[in-house]
């Protein structure tokens, strides 16, 4: 492993400790959201799945049209393969509307694509530090863990993902996949 892979190791790890210690202190959201997620952690996974777009919908709401449209605009130069524009995108959102946590999430996944994984840290943190609850986000950090050889790391964020959305396909999928790596053997 090379020195800049040992270095980016311990941030990361330092990192994890630091969010994952303070997703429950952060949290603020208003009553509708707080439903939405005691609804989530008791539905089957049909139900899940729905309750789980009603969250990241009013997550998608900046409150201002140009916001949403630049979130918009990334998102669809994301889908679209451009993730530099994305960024560029995402980073007039973040810039004009730094409290929006879907903003900073949606940067993360556009840098993260492009192997840019310190900023994508970065911004995973800040959506993190706006959204504890930010599963998509939680989930994009086990993905950059287990692209960074944190197989560990990478499964104590999936397993926080499934603590807040019980029926999240990609991340039983991630969990299946890293048991062994964790464990040692299949469960």
């Amino acid at each position: 492993m090379s020195a800049k892979h040992r270095h980016l190791n311990r941030i990361v790890a330092a990192f994890l400790a630091v969010v994952m210690n303070s997703l429950p202190a952060a949290a603020q959201d208003t009553s509708r959201l707080d439903d939405l997620f005691e609804r989530l952690s008791q539905a089957e996974p049909n139900d899940a799945r729905r309750v789980a777009r009603d969250i990241e919908h009013a997550w998608s709401q900046s409150g201002s049209p140009a916001m949403d449209l630049l979130l918009e605009r990334g998102r669809d130069a994301l889908e679209g393969g451009d993730s530099q524009a994305a960024i560029e995108h995402f980073s007039a959102l973040t810039d004009h509307a730094p409290d929006f946590a879907e903003g900073w999430h949606m940067r993360s996944v556009a840098y993260s694509r492009v192997g840019r994984y310190g900023l994508a840290l970065a911004d995973v943190e800040h959506a993190l530090a706006l959204n504890p609850r930010h599963f998509n986000a939680i989930y994009g950090l086990g993905v950059i863990l287990e692209e960074l050889n944190q197989p560990d790391l990478a499964h104590r964020a999936f397993a926080r993902v499934l603590a807040i959305h019980p029926h999240h396909e990609a991340v039983t999928k991630a969990l299946e996949r890293l048991d062994t790596q964790v464990d040692g053997s299949a469960l």
